[in-house]
């Protein structure tokens, strides 16, 4: 009985290993979503950072508009918020509930959106202490 106990502990292990910061960041942009903590496109985005309320921030690489890059990143250096780039924002669209979905849960129609911002994380899950720790380990990366 006692090693039936062990089993899943190591299963959980090697499972947390496999998680990557994407990975991570999709399942904290779901629950955010879930929990109304979610805000999308430069207008919601814009105003969460003006309000300090701001946790997180996820910009895409491919946005063309040098000021709206320029907007997002002064805000969130004035509210020291992290910025998470992301390569592209029809996949940041896609995390952020901003598509529609085939039958077998694959992404038909992605609406893009440049930014997303996180003002409420939702609930203490492993993929948020996985994103966190990533954070902290690129800011005090930066300081350096």
């Amino acid at each position: 009985m006692a090693d039936e106990e062990e089993a899943p502990a190591e299963a959980v292990a090697v499972e947390e290993v496999q998680m990557s910061v994407l990975d991570a960041l999709k399942e904290v942009l779901k629950k955010a979503r879930i929990h109304g903590g979610l805000k999308k496109g430069l207008h919601e985005c814009a105003k969460a950072l003006d309000r300090r309320s701001a946790r997180l921030c996820c910009l895409a690489k491919d946005c063309e508009n040098e000021e709206y890059k320029k907007l997002i990143r002064a805000l969130c250096a004035e509210g020291e918020v992290h910025v998470l780039m992301v390569e592209s924002g029809k996949e940041l669209g896609a995390w952020c509930g901003l598509a529609k979905l085939e039958d077998d849960g694959s992404v038909k129609k992605a609406v893009r959106t440049s930014c997303a911002v996180i003002t409420d994380f939702g609930e203490e899950t492993r993929a948020l202490s996985i994103l966190l720790d990533y954070l902290q380990k690129q800011a005090s990366e930066a300081e350096l």
